[in-house]
């Protein structure tokens, strides 16, 4: 798999796995076994770059993660947000702070993270859903490596401010539910069930009737898909990577034939004929329902 940078300085591979979905988030959890199968299929198949961190779980996921790739370690870079709980690494790739704290000023964190890269213990500073100003204080005291916000043909706000200003700055970008929590893969219609623990339960945009509505953007995906052979979630991915070298994907999977699917995306070229196709396309569909109930909306940095 090609490589991309983050940041100029943190080279990965052009798709990454999330690595949530394997024990959080999305309902029934995989066990143990399979889902040290399942990372390490994606190490087979040249994925370096795993994003996990202390609240999936909580703590579960970053120990899957550590003892997965511990034979693998210096092959690879991990992602976590807030810490390991054992000692499988002895140092994190890049550290990100999941959500700005509006107690606690963004200077003080940077420079706490300033001190852990000075002592070995991290490697490279990133923050989560921070808005534009957060981005600079940060970066004015620890140059931040990447930011990870959700960014997907279904949702686009990061365009209006966020790219432009790591553009600016030199910081890489990792969106994070790059298929829009499964629904752009079209495996998902409005007569489909989740899980009781599933998450999706709760969020606007997964209620039927907004299910319903936004099926328009997953038929859009499938006709341009069938013209280049592909899939619909090959064609989101694509889509992605196609809008900024220092962008870097992490879609998740429990399902090894998904994972392929989702790796495959590196391989298809959309051309700037294809992207203005689906730039007009999508500009005619209004997709129905917020991102996040109310409550969890309110955590996103400004």
């Amino acid at each position: 798999m090609r490589k991309r940078k983050l940041g100029n300085r943190l080279e990965v591979s052009a798709l990454g796995l999330g690595c949530m979905g394997l024990s959080h988030g999305y309902g029934p959890t995989v066990d143990k076994q399979t889902g040290i199968t399942l990372i390490r299929a994606a190490f087979e198949r040249g994925v370096t770059f795993f994003d996990t961190a202390e609240v999936y779980g909580p703590f579960v996921n970053e120990e899957l993660v550590g003892e997965a790739l511990e034979p693998m370690r210096e092959e690879v870079v991990i992602a976590t947000k807030f810490g390991f709980a054992d000692g499988r690494t002895d140092h994190i790739d890049l550290f990100y702070q999941h959500r700005v704290d509006p107690n606690v000023p963004i200077e003080d964190v940077a420079g706490a993270v300033k001190d852990l890269i000075a002592a070995g213990k991290v490697k490279h500073f990133g923050l989560s859903e921070a808005g534009v100003q957060t981005i600079r204080r940060a970066h004015a005291v620890q140059p931040v490596t990447a930011l990870q916000s959700e960014y997907s043909l279904w949702w686009r706000e990061p365009e209006r401010e966020i790219l432009p200003t790591l553009e600016e700055l030199g910081i890489g970008f990792v969106p994070f539910s790059p298929l829009g929590r499964g629904f752009l893969t079209g495996a998902i219609n409005e007569n489909t069930r989740f899980d009781s623990t599933d998450f999706r339960n709760t969020n606007p945009r997964f209620t039927p009737q907004a299910r319903k509505a936004n099926h328009a953007l997953v038929d859009l995906l499938r006709a341009i898909a069938e013209g280049k052979n592909a899939m619909p979630a090959q064609i989101a991915l694509a889509w992605l990577l196609a809008q900024k070298p220092w962008i870097v994907p992490i879609p998740g999977t429990t399902k090894l034939h998904r994972l392929e699917e989702n790796l495959g995306a590196a391989e298809v070229t959309l051309t700037p004929g294809d992207l203005r196709n689906i730039e007009s396309a999508v500009s005619k569909i209004a997709v129905q329902g917020a991102r996040y109930p109310e409550q969890m909306e309110r955590l996103v940095g400004r």
